[in-house]
């Protein structure tokens, strides 16, 4: 039978940290190794894989396609790895995580899971900061979080450990009767939402009316109005509530693209609390019903 080749997980912590951090410079500042040394490693990799994994434009580095395959596996075989080191090494599980959450996703399925978290981990301190996908993308660029979930507005981006599909609804109360001679009442987040934009090209292009009646950036917010009868908006399964119903298209309401969510963070800046926490959102992703679904990232 023929030998497997290993990867050694430290030379795939080097790749991730040389990708995630755009140079072998910035890599050896946060690993503690020199540049050369960081190179050799790099080199080692390739040649256990094969293949180069990495190509310079100017002064940006960029993954090959062979890179950008390896990286999924990488990031997921250094996160279990870690994962069981921390398993003997509870006493590490201390500090501040910054984490960032859609509105819904803040009061949905992961609030269980941060909470959890919180009871286990009692020297952990969690920085909750709710806010539109694209801004939880800005600040996880700029170091201001550690971990995200946030909509994905292409199939690669960097920093993406897991990626999932959420299929949105038209929710309304159960006792709203909608009127095709009117303008849909539609009740949404700010500006530059996601679940906005796709309540309106679908209106849009099914040629039905509709105007704002209510903005908020919070979910509850939005629950309520639906609940009071003023509007209809999209929700997810997880964010329906008692008296309210689905909307369907037999009644005008087309269905909604779906929205792909992604779990994001920096690997090499992360402290042990803050991949343990990865690790739990994970198990958390898995374990829930067919409303989230993990797919290849």
């Amino acid at each position: 039978m023929a030998l497997l080749t290993n990867l050694p997980t430290d030379l795939l912590r080097t790749f991730i940290a040389v990708v995630e951090l755009g140079g072998h410079s910035k890599a050896g500042a946060v690993l503690g190794r020199s540049q050369p040394a960081i190179s050799l490693q790099i080199r080692r990799l390739e040649e256990l894989v094969r293949t180069p994994l990495l190509m310079q434009e100017g002064r940006a580095i960029h993954t090959t396609p062979a890179g950008e395959a390896l990286l999924s596996y990488a990031r997921e075989m250094v996160r279990i790895n870690d994962e069981a080191v921390r398993y003997f090494h509870r006493s590490d599980m201390q500090g501040v995580l910054r984490i960032g959450l859609p509105t819904d996703y803040a009061v949905a399925f992961l609030q269980n899971t941060l909470t959890t978290f919180l009871r286990q981990n009692a020297d952990v301190e969690l920085e909750i900061h709710c806010d539109l996908s694209r801004e939880l993308h800005q600040h996880l660029r700029s170091d201001d979080l550690d971990i995200i979930v946030a909509t994905m507005p292409s199939a690669r981006m960097p920093y993406l450990s897991r990626a999932w599909v959420e299929q949105p609804i038209w929710a309304a109360a159960e006792s709203l009767k909608l009127s095709h001679a009117r303008p849909v009442p539609l009740g949404a987040h700010l500006e530059g939402c996601d679940y906005r934009t796709r309540m309106i090209e679908a209106l849009d292009a099914a040629e039905r009316r509709w105007r704002i009646v209510y903005t908020g950036p919070g979910i509850s917010g939005l629950q309520n109005a639906v609940l009071n009868g003023l509007c209809v908006t999209a929700l997810t399964r997880a964010t329906m509530m008692p008296g309210m119903r689905e909307l369907q298209q037999e009644e005008g309401f087309p269905k909604l693209e779906p929205l792909r969510i992604g779990l994001f963070y920096k690997h090499p800046r992360l402290s042990p609390a803050g991949l343990q926490l990865v690790s739990d959102l994970v198990a958390g992703l898995e374990s829930v019903g067919s409303g989230v679904r993990p797919v290849p990232g």
